[in-house]
């Protein structure tokens, strides 16, 4: 478990460069933010796809070496819309399923190992841990990276290019993930068990889960972009992007230490709602006002949000597959890999409606009203969680 945490602490390193910095960077270089979220569909496209062969693959390869693969491909990702002469379409879309190829390898063999590594009675201080870790970074390399782009362009380092600054992040992003790769197989980490992990009936607790990951990946993609495009939009450029970025961790660092420290599983339910009802106004704040100050207080809001719904959601998730597997007797492979397709749907979902609403009625219309849609909607998410919890199958022991 100390392996994995440092593997995926080293990792955190560059997921702020590619959450936010590759959405900045398709906006300076185009003039259609939809392109931001065509490149979201399809990380999001490949993600199952990758968890479907990482699943097969399994069978014939250690673990380690596809964990590797996965952290590898986001600097192959970075690098080819890099060489990209024109943003368009078709491009932007091939290096987002690059990404969501580096994306499916690197989360389907985390999520097992996460499960594989810990128990019940840890979730809660292991997802704690791992999210300040990410919260952490957070705060640092936005802050680092933004300030470095408009240096660049301030004071004309490279000959003014900002898009030489972005090739210098692309090389340390390779730097971190080669550390992160190495560093994996000094774990010691044991594949699942040979064992069929396509199936197409489960039992109804599990069907639950699939209802309440749905919901969770309507919002995934505006969690991820949302803030680059009305950052970029309404405030300024990367240096404003990272320093709120940098400030909004810096005041929920501490906090989801404490939570990761001090809750225990029957408090789950409780953060959840707080972080769906953050999410929820912070969205009302955006649409009502839509202006910088509207941009700022919905960050805020969404960069407490957005780790109090995981600290939650991931124990659940897990208890709810170490309940499911044991039943039905399968792999636990199986409820990952199938997660992912509901996931899946959401995420399409969520970005289809972002791209409509920014090709037929207004980029305004995208970003003011869609978050507001897709957060009022996933606010329903509390109440199939809390039917997941109080299902006679989780309460046999607790959650």
């Amino acid at each position: 478990m100390k392996t994995l945490l440092l593997t995926n602490l080293i990792y955190a390193l560059v997921l702020p460069i590619i959450e936010m910095f590759i959405g900045a960077y398709i906006m300076r270089n185009s003039s259609d933010i939809s392109l931001v979220v065509v490149f979201q569909l399809a990380l999001y496209t490949g993600i199952p796809l990758t968890f479907m062969i990482n699943g097969f693959l399994l069978n014939y390869v250690h673990i380690s070496k596809l964990y590797s693969l996965g952290m590898l491909l986001s600097g192959i990702s970075m690098s080819a819309m890099m060489l990209l002469t024109e943003l368009d379409t078709t491009g932007v879309f091939a290096a987002g399923l690059i990404m969501g190829l580096s994306y499916g390898f690197f989360w389907a063999n985390r999520d097992y190992l996460a499960l594989d590594t810990t128990n019940d009675s840890n979730r809660n201080y292991y997802y704690g841990i791992e999210t300040f870790f990410y919260t952490l970074t957070f705060i640092i390399i936005p802050f680092t990276a933004g300030a470095f782009i408009a240096t660049t362009e301030k004071y004309g380092w490279f000959g003014g290019d900002t898009n030489v600054a972005y090739y210098i992040l692309t090389a340390c992003v390779f730097g971190f993930t080669i550390i992160a790769s190495i560093l994996v197989h000094k774990g010691g980490f044991q594949n699942p068990k040979k064992s069929p992990f396509l199936f197409f009936k489960f039992h109804s607790l599990w069907n639950k889960m699939l209802g309440l990951s749905a919901l969770k990946g309507i919002a995934q993609g505006y969690i991820v972009t949302a803030p680059v495009m009305l950052i970029m939009i309404l405030v300024g450029e990367e240096g404003e992007l990272g320093i709120i970025q940098s400030v909004g961790a810096l005041l929920s660092a501490v906090m989801l230490y404490i939570l990761g420290r001090t809750t225990k599983p029957k408090h789950r339910l409780l953060v959840f709602g707080f972080g769906l009802a953050l999410f929820a106004i912070g969205a009302i704040i955006n649409a009502s006002l839509y202006s910088s100050l509207g941009v700022v207080l919905f960050v805020l809001c969404l960069i407490f949000a957005r780790p109090l719904l995981d600290i939650a959601y991931f124990p659940i998730q897990l208890k709810v597959i170490d309940k499911v597997a044991a039943i039905e007797n399968r792999n636990e492979f199986a409820y990952i890999f199938n997660h992912e397709l509901g996931l899946y749907l959401g995420r399409l979902f969520g970005c289809g409606l972002f791209i409509l609403l920014a090709w037929y009625v207004s980029e305004e219309a995208a970003l003011r009203y869609a978050l507001l849609i897709i957060a009022l909607v996933q606010f329903t998410s509390y109440f199939v969680a809390r039917n997941i919890v109080r299902d006679k199958v989780m309460v046999s022991d607790g959650v």
